[in-house]
């Protein structure tokens, strides 16, 4: 698709790019593509795009390496769907109530 396209039918440019990944043109050759956010999560670009909290990798190094270590234990649990998401949205809620304070 053309720059030219993509800026007057910006609409299909996106709808194209959900479908799969549109190659951007000017003067007939390739300046860019346009992926769509979920084709773009199975790449490395989140890595290099998305900022981390200060620690981030520290934190879940030692998140992962206590789950290994409580599976090779045995010392694992299993939750049902409906307590696992209650959990989940909880910790969630605390988190953006303690960025927002």
């Amino acid at each position: 698709m053309s720059a030219r396209d993509a800026k007057n039918r910006f609409g299909e440019f996106l709808d194209a790019a959900r479908r799969e990944p549109v190659v951007v043109t000017k003067n007939d050759r390739p300046v860019g593509i346009m992926i769509s956010i979920e084709d773009a999560a199975d790449t490395l670009l989140p890595e290099f795009l998305l900022d981390k909290d200060p620690g981030y990798d520290g934190w879940l190094f030692d998140k992962v390496s206590a789950t290994l270590t409580r599976v090779s234990s045995g010392d694992t649990t299993l939750r049902k769907h409906d307590e696992a998401m209650a959990l989940l949205k909880e910790r969630l809620q605390a988190r953006l109530a303690g960025k927002t304070a």
